[in-house]
């Protein structure tokens, strides 16, 4: 089977190529590669300040008026 990708490796050939001279140089210069540590998949996330910003704490809706003070006032419209 012919792989459909075929042309983008072969696109690909000349960048990979210079690399693999770029490493050939290095290593022929006396460069030595040493392959790390991977790096954690999920790094743990930053700290958390304990400051609390007064700008960024939420304003709060205020209540609903209650039944008791609807009928207040609807008195005090119709007293009008």
């Amino acid at each position: 089977m012919i792989s459909n990708h075929s042309t983008i490796v072969d696109s690909h050939r000349p960048a990979s190529d210079a690399i693999a001279d770029k490493i050939a140089q290095f290593l022929a210069a006396g460069g030595t590669i040493i392959q790390g540590e991977s790096p954690a998949i999920n790094p743990p996330p930053p700290i958390r300040s304990n400051r609390i910003d007064p700008d960024t704490i939420l304003k709060r809706r205020k209540p609903s008026i209650t039944a008791a003070e609807r009928k207040a006032l609807r008195k005090l419209a119709e007293a009008l």
